[in-house]
């Protein structure tokens, strides 16, 4: 289950909030929307990406914070809860012996 959080932020502070988001490591989903929650972007955040494949939503969200004066961001994360949870059935499953 994945829960959340949406953030008001001023443009010149939308890529540094993006890289720390994604640096987190428990968010899947990062949605940009403007002031009015209408969808400008969105993109999923898995755990294996590299600095590659980032590099063309840097660019789009730096252009995007150049352009807009004040925005939403939107970010699903994974339930912590639920992790607990299905690394306990893990362990279950999979008995040391």
């Amino acid at each position: 289950m994945a829960f959340k959080e949406t953030y008001n932020i001023s443009g010149e502070n939308l890529l540094k909030k993006i890289k720390e988001l994604i640096n987190d490591g428990n968010v899947t989903k990062i949605t940009i929307a403007d002031k009015h929650e209408k969808e400008i972007i969105s993109f999923p955040v898995t755990i294996g990406i590299v600095g590659l494949i980032l590099a063309p939503i840097f660019a789009a969200v730096g252009a995007l914070a150049a352009v807009i004066a004040e925005c939403k961001i939107i970010v699903e994360r994974k339930d912590a809860e639920s992790k607990e949870n299905n690394e306990e059935t893990e362990q279950e499953d999979n008995p040391v012996i």
